[in-house]
């Protein structure tokens, strides 16, 4: 068996312990008992971002966007795109930067949309700019290895 990694449930926010080789396997939250991947990006709060940010043992890629923001609207779709590649060895989650002010200035964001990956609460990228699906997949994992 391989070791367990921790995942974040992004229906009820419990922490998950599966083991890392059953993650293409859909595997469900013990709590809730959801999918705890769906290939779309999860909509976050501050208290949500911070618990995924934190406890996940896979990178979380956040889309900071905010819905008045024209190149933000126009690269959603590209990020679901690419939360379909991605997962389950990322989770790509989204922070509308209007309602929760306070995580976007605690990471300092000047411009809308911005791309970070987190990995136990620590950034490991960052980049500005809207994107198309291949060019995030291949940000994402090329930051990441």
């Amino acid at each position: 068996m391989s070791e367990p990694i921790h995942v974040v449930c992004p229906s009820c926010n419990a922490v998950n312990r599966i083991p890392s080789d059953r993650l293409t396997q859909h595997p469900k939250c013990g709590k809730c008992k959801q999918p705890l991947f769906s290939g779309r990006p999860v909509e976050l709060d501050e208290s949500r971002f911070n618990k995924q940010v934190e406890r996940s043992d896979i990178p979380v890629v956040t889309d900071f966007w905010a819905p008045w923001c024209g190149p933000c609207r126009m690269m959603a779709p590209a990020f679901e795109q690419a939360a379909r590649e991605l997962e389950p060895y990322f989770r790509l989650v989204k922070l509308n930067t209007e309602n929760e002010r306070a995580v976007a200035a605690r990471y300092r964001i000047m411009s809308i949309p911005t791309l970070a990956i987190f990995l136990h609460g620590r950034e490991l990228a960052r980049q500005a700019g809207a994107m198309d699906a291949g060019t995030i997949v291949r940000w994402v994992r090329s930051a990441v290895r």
